[in-house]
């Protein structure tokens, strides 16, 4: 190539990126004129900034479970699962028929006293259980029948196939389940909106046992996730899967079923999702999974699709700017779904390899 056709060539990306420059900060400069607007009128004090923080932690780190759904099967077939957010709804799904079902079960006749509330740590124990183990089987045969027939196709056909997926099990519990909403029943350990009181400016702020207990689980499985992938041999497996199936293949890796227990691990951690999310906010129904599956897509490719601890980063950090972007712009709340989906397109035009990058092989280049 000539010198005068590579200057033709650098140039418009040039442009193009100081234009990119140019919006960013004029954004920031916005963004950084409301909160002032905010602060400075005082609308809210230090316990309703920390309430919404909480709230963001929350939430933020339910995104993160699921994102890491569709990190990890991006990252070994290259492809977005859209109906990971209908796995989790049947996770949760399995997990409120489970506590009703032990809430149902007396086992002290004379006192009324159910299984639920005599043993509340068993409980949840099995809730979890029961819905990860649902959503696993779920993400198996959904793997086996929507996806690997179509393994050898260009990468179009599969999205279309898992948006399909995704219509056909929203309404196949609509019509197993009812359309009708249902009210998880905790324990009484777990009581929403009960939790420890924390004091700040006169004050008081209360950190639920239900918000606790989402987040701690949160990070539990994510940093479980981690260390099966970085440091076991079946998470060897699956970077070398991710990296070349045929080599993988060469050295002796089943890769049907190292993609197999992906899709199973995947499910897993969408069906623990689903329970958290029941558990912290009460409401189920056959849709309850469209929205935070969506709004997980954007937190992976926030922190960058591909990469867990990005997935890990992208759900707190949506979730936190979700809860505090209404207040600090001081716009309605019921508009924080827009400001969610204003960062997928935003980090599209930025940054599409996300926070912390996507990791191409040469293969996918």
């Amino acid at each position: 190539m000539s010198e005068s056709n590579a200057e033709k060539t650098v140039k418009p990306l040039d442009t193009f990126r100081i234009v990119q420059a140019i919006i960013a900060v004029l954004f920031v400069i916005f963004l950084s004129w409301r909160l002032y607007s905010v602060i400075s009128a005082g609308i809210y004090g230090p316990d309703t900034w920390l309430r919404f923080t909480i709230s963001g932690l929350i939430i933020g780190s339910v995104y993160s479970v699921i994102a890491i759904g569709y990190t990890l099967v991006y990252g070994i077939l290259f492809m977005i699962n859209f109906a990971h957010g209908e796995i989790m709804m049947l996770g949760a799904f399995a997990g409120y028929f489970v506590l009703e079902g032990l809430n149902g079960l007396v086992v002290d006749q004379a006192a009324g006293v159910s299984f639920l509330d005599q043993y509340q740590i068993l409980s949840v124990i099995l809730a979890f259980v029961v819905g990860m183990v649902m959503a696993a089987i779920v993400g198996y045969y959904l793997e086996k029948i929507a996806y690997r027939p179509l393994r050898g196709a260009p990468r179009l056909i599969p999205l279309i196939s898992a948006i399909g997926a995704s219509i056909f099990l929203q309404n196949a519990a609509q019509l197993i389940f009812g359309p009708k909403r249902r009210t998880y029943q905790n324990p009484s350990a777990l009581t929403r909106s009960v939790g420890w009181r924390i004091p700040i400016s006169g004050e008081e702020v209360i950190l639920t046992y239900t918000g606790a207990l989402t987040f701690v689980l949160s990070i539990l499985l994510l940093v479980g996730l981690y260390v099966l992938v970085q440091r076991t041999r079946f998470g060897r497996a699956m970077r070398a899967v991710a990296e070349d199936k045929q080599t993988a293949a060469l050295m002796g890796i089943n890769v049907d079923s190292v993609i197999s227990t992906t899709f199973v691990i995947s499910g897993a951690l969408g069906g623990a999702a689903g329970v958290m999310w029941g558990i912290q906010n009460g409401i189920i129904y056959h849709y309850i999974g469209f929205i935070p599956g969506l709004k997980a897509f954007t937190a992976a490719v926030l922190g960058g699709i591909g990469n867990i601890p990005g997935a890990m980063l992208g759900g707190i950090f949506l979730g936190i700017v979700e809860s505090l972007g209404p207040a600090a712009l001081g716009i309605d709340f019921q508009l924080k779904d827009v400001i969610a989906f204003s960062i997928l397109v935003l980090v599209l035009i930025f940054r599409p390899s996300g926070i912390l990058s996507e990791v191409l092989t040469e293969e996918k280049v």
